[in-house]
């Protein structure tokens, strides 16, 4: 087995693998194994005709093309783990000899790392970044903390407000005709959360439990379903029933019962203790965010079009992974909103640019600085993870891989030099 490249303009290279020709009638003898079932020839029990005859009678080549494919998938990635190559997208193969007793060869054309000219970082400017807390920021999360042990209490006294979790039936109609999926029945709703088109939910505020009436809403010009955008719509609507949230009262003894501390002060000043160190990790991050982009605006770098091909395709995997958490595929999403797959590579293009821009400039800024990751380093990460997964530290380096591990190791550095890029940056 032998490869060899070419570099091409670009920032593109041709690889050429060469697989011995031994190996090729192997692969070509494994492939009738696994298909010599399937031919049936005269004098022959089906599933037992020799493999000479098969390729008598369909011709030498029959069994070419799958064991093309199982040499390519074998032998490419094999190859290319020792060459000293950056590459950056999908091959795309070629066949350059494939011919009985003789070397099997193929050719890659892939794209490789393109060399980044940066910016001057002494020169990054960014618009300052506020990381003040203020008392509304500390109230907000104490009404967060308390929400999460509040307790749901029906409503019989008054009538809807917002923010009442509201049960209602109802039906609707375009033009006095009932529509598909407007139908609902003991549906929750919390009024005033915008679940529903513009205006529904604010015409049940003031209604009575046991209460039937019409809601009157025009459904948005953009309306996921195209056959009732821009109509207007009749919704038959019954309140069965309210519920509204009860948070716990806030005292002394509360806080012992339910924390680690005594008082409501010294629970509030932990609060505020949290949201600011919260809020400086955002403002941290929105700072290195700022600071990455206004030097991706001032650096050079060409994109091999392979490479944003790679990225889109990985982008929009990443998101049919994330449906499929949701019980929907990709597939079914894209029936759902009428788009194609080329449809959605042209959404994430913009993107996707950005993001292989940004990385290509922190990768090149870690290596113009030197940034190297430490064992202490690679330690405190691994403890952060046995601390959020609940696990021993032993435990996780014994999951984790070498590959991981050099990952692990990729993205301590790539943070290294996002803070670096950051702390260069001078606010306007």
């Amino acid at each position: 087995m032998s490869l060899t490249y070419e570099k091409l303009e670009g920032n593109m290279a041709e690889l050429t693998i060469t697989v011995p020709a031994e190996d090729f009638k192997k692969a070509c003898v494994d492939v009738y194994n696994r298909q010599k079932s399937k031919f049936q020839l005269d004098g022959f029990r089906k599933g037992h005709v020799p493999m000479q005859f098969i390729e008598k009678a369909y011709g030498p080549a029959v069994f070419f093309e799958d064991a093309a494919n199982d040499l390519i998938n074998k032998t490419y990635f094999e190859e290319i783990k020792d060459i000293d190559l950056d590459i950056v997208s999908n091959p795309e193969i070629s066949l350059n000899q494939i011919e009985k007793g003789k070397d099997f060869i193929y050719k890659a054309k892939v794209a490789t790392k393109p060399p980044v000219e940066l910016g001057d970082l002494k020169k990054i400017k960014i618009e300052k970044v506020d990381s003040e807390v203020t008392d509304e920021d500390v109230e907000k999360e104490i009404e967060s903390k308390l929400k999460a042990n509040s307790t749901k209490q029906d409503v019989t006294d008054r009538t809807a407000q917002e923010k009442d979790e509201a049960t209602i039936n109802f039906e609707g109609f375009v033009d006095g005709v009932a529509f598909e999926g407007g139908k609902g029945e003991k549906y929750p709703l919390v009024l005033g959360s915008g679940s529903f088109i513009p205006g529904f939910e604010d015409q049940i505020i003031g209604k009575n439990v046991g209460d039937s009436f019409d809601v009157n809403v025009t459904f948005p010009e953009n309306y996921q379903a195209e056959d009732l955008a821009g109509k207007e719509a009749v919704f038959k609507c019954e309140l069965l029933g309210l519920k509204e949230t009860v948070l716990p009262t806030l005292d002394d003894e509360y806080i012992s019962d339910t924390t680690d501390f005594e008082t409501v002060d010294e629970w509030k000043a932990d609060i505020k203790k949290q949201v600011t160190e919260r809020k400086e990790q955002s403002a941290q991050r929105e700072r290195e965010s700022k600071a990455i982009d206004a030097l991706v605006d001032m650096s050079k770098v060409e994109l091999p079009e392979p490479m944003i091909v790679y990225q889109q395709e990985k982008m929009i995997d990443n998101f049919g992974q994330q449906l499929m958490y949701q019980g929907m595929n990709l597939e079914q999403y894209l029936n759902m909103t009428g788009q194609t797959r080329d449809d959605m590579r042209d959404q994430v293009r913009p993107e996707a640019e950005k993001q292989i821009k940004r990385s290509l400039v922190i990768e090149a800024v870690a290596e113009a600085q030197n940034i190297e990751v430490s064992e202490e380093d690679t330690g405190a990460e691994i403890e952060k993870m046995a601390k959020q997964y609940q696990m021993e530290v032993d435990k996780i380096k014994e999951i984790m891989g070498e590959e991981q591990m050099e990952s692990l190791k990729m993205d301590i550095k790539m943070q290294k030099a996002a803070e670096f890029i950051a702390s260069q940056a001078k606010e306007k």
